[in-house]
């Protein structure tokens, strides 16, 4: 199948000495534990856009279209100051996805973490505080920021640090913990939601839980060896690969100071280097992988999930408790990927996954459509909303065993040390504008497209899928250091990329 193989190397090369130690495993867990920041803000800001006691503080124009009989069902929620709280949080995110590329790479994976933790703290405390609109924004502001420095740090971090053999089954941690941020909130909210004029402060503020949880613990682990090589700390950075891997790993510390060497030669600045010919598939992959994860809709499915509930006719607890039961689904669902990604490849599940979404999305649409109509101004029957219930469910299930853990996956692993902090800074800021102008315009565009909302996404899933299955190159268990082969032996690719000398890679024994 055109997009190639995987490229075996073996446990010698780079990333695969040693076994998987308590030092890795804890340490990839913190930096996974990054996503229950984000994850925590999006199921809490899902449930309060339609919490009673939120909106009543400040929001009482949605509140009284909720209310009325004669409103059209795709229309409630649409309101541009709603639009804005929801999507400031996303605007500062993608501003502090372009300086976290810099200062990952100068301060280091893990005190980029901690940062982050800091940050987030400090707007769940000013949003618990809020007492206008104007705090409630602000406190959004701070937590953007935090979670455009974890989405960064986070799969730099996983990436380096995991044994190449299990790399995509650590890094998809950074899924599952945000699934776990999402079930989190959501059973906040729906406790919250039987609070009078108070319970929304009880969802934003228990934002500190998941703050204090990542600042503990990036103050516990060591900073990459790759990141310590890179500010020329090379003792530290020796000390810290023997307690990753729990044995001397010279060779692969020979490769990491190589790949740092090769970063030295360079003399432009690393996003200025992303655009010359050689890295062309890098930066389309900086890309286009970011672009079209963001065009499947998950991340507004995952926003605004309990207000699709609610717009098919549940009230607004039972809305939370069917976003509750997607969480569960979606937990199951990365855990699945986990255990796939390192034996069927990330190729497969990219495809298989893509198909899911196909299918639920046109399902989903097609339901709307004939049930609610193009006013909707009817009622959905119980058993078609039962039904809408069941589709978010398998799409979320597609969406979390492939593109919702696999996008940081693919994202972390292919690009050379050089670039590696510049790409994925590019690649956040890009998720972050999008995800910005989708959860400005949801809510406006379900209102405008009505059901056709969910086909425009499918459209968006087969070009995608389609791309993956031509482009995308396999790089199931190739050590990091060694991706490069990845690129050189791909039927296009190899085009641009040029092989670089360096120490010489052992081959893998057969699994």
């Amino acid at each position: 199948m055109a997009g190639g193989g995987a490229v075996a190397f073996g446990e010698k090369a780079a990333g695969g000495s040693g076994g998987v130690t308590f030092t890795v495993v804890m340490s990839c867990l913190t930096a996974g534990s990054g996503g229950l920041l984000l994850g925590y803000d999006i199921g809490i800001t899902g449930g309060l856009t339609q919490m009673e006691s939120f909106l009543l503080e400040f929001f009482p124009d949605v509140l009284r279209k909720m209310s009325s009989a004669t409103q059209d069902a795709y229309c409630i929620f649409d309101s541009q100051v709603l639009n804005a709280f929801v999507s400031s949080f996303y605007l500062s995110s993608m501003v502090a996805s372009l300086v976290a590329g810099h200062l990952t790479r100068t301060l280091g994976r893990r005190n980029s973490l901690l940062i982050s933790g800091v940050m987030f703290f400090a707007g769940a405390l000013l949003n618990l505080a809020a007492v206008n609109i104007s705090m409630l924004i602000i406190g959004r502001i701070l937590l953007g920021v935090a979670v455009g420095f974890s989405t960064l740090a986070g799969p730099v971090y996983l990436a380096e640090i995991a044994p190449a053999r299990w790399r995509g089954a650590f890094t998809t941690s950074l899924g599952f913990f945000t699934n776990i941020g999402f079930l989190m909130a959501d059973m906040i909210n729906y406790g919250a939601t039987t609070i009078p004029r108070w319970g929304w402060r009880l969802s934003l503020g228990a934002g500190i839980v998941p703050a204090i949880a990542v600042i503990v613990g990036a103050a516990s682990i060591p900073d990459t060896p790759n990141s310590l090589v890179l500010r020329g700390r090379l003792d530290e950075a020796r000390d810290s690969l023997r307690r990753i891997r729990g044995a001397s790993a010279d060779a692969e510390l020979k490769d990491i100071v190589h790949a740092a060497e090769e970063d030295r030669r360079y003399e432009s600045g690393a996003l200025r280097r992303l655009l010359r010919r050689e890295y062309r598939p890098h930066l389309t992959m900086a890309v286009l992988i970011t672009v079209f994860f963001e065009m499947t809709g998950g991340i507004v499915t995952g926003i605004f999930t309990p207000l699709l509930f609610y717009t098919v006719g549940f009230t607004s607890r039972k809305a939370i408790l069917g976003s509750i039961i997607t969480d569960v689904v979606s937990i199951a669902s990365v855990a699945v990927a986990a255990f796939l990604v390192d034996r069927r490849g990330r190729r497969t599940l990219l495809i298989s996954g893509g198909a899911v979404l196909i299918v639920t999305q046109v399902a989903m649409a097609w339901i709307f459509g004939a049930q609610l109509g193009t006013d909707g101004g009817r009622a959905i029957p119980r058993g078609y909303a039962v039904a809408v219930v069941a589709l978010v469910c398998v799409y979320t299930a597609g969406l979390c065993m492939s593109w919702a853990p696999l996008s940081y996956v693919v994202t972390s692993e292919i690009f050379p040390l050089e670039v590696r902090s510049a790409a994925l800074g590019l690649s956040g800021a890009i998720a972050s504008a999008l995800t910005f102008m989708q959860s400005q315009s949801f809510l406006e565009m379900l209102c405008s497209f009505k059901y056709g909302a969910f086909a425009y996404y499918a459209g968006w899933v087969v070009v995608m899928t389609a791309f993956v299955a031509v482009f995308l190159p396999e790089t199931k268990g190739v050590p990091i250091e060694s991706m490069g082969t990845v690129w050189e032996k791909h039927w296009y690719w190899s085009r641009f990329v040029k092989p670089k000398t360096g120490p010489a890679k052992q081959a893998d024994e057969p699994e």
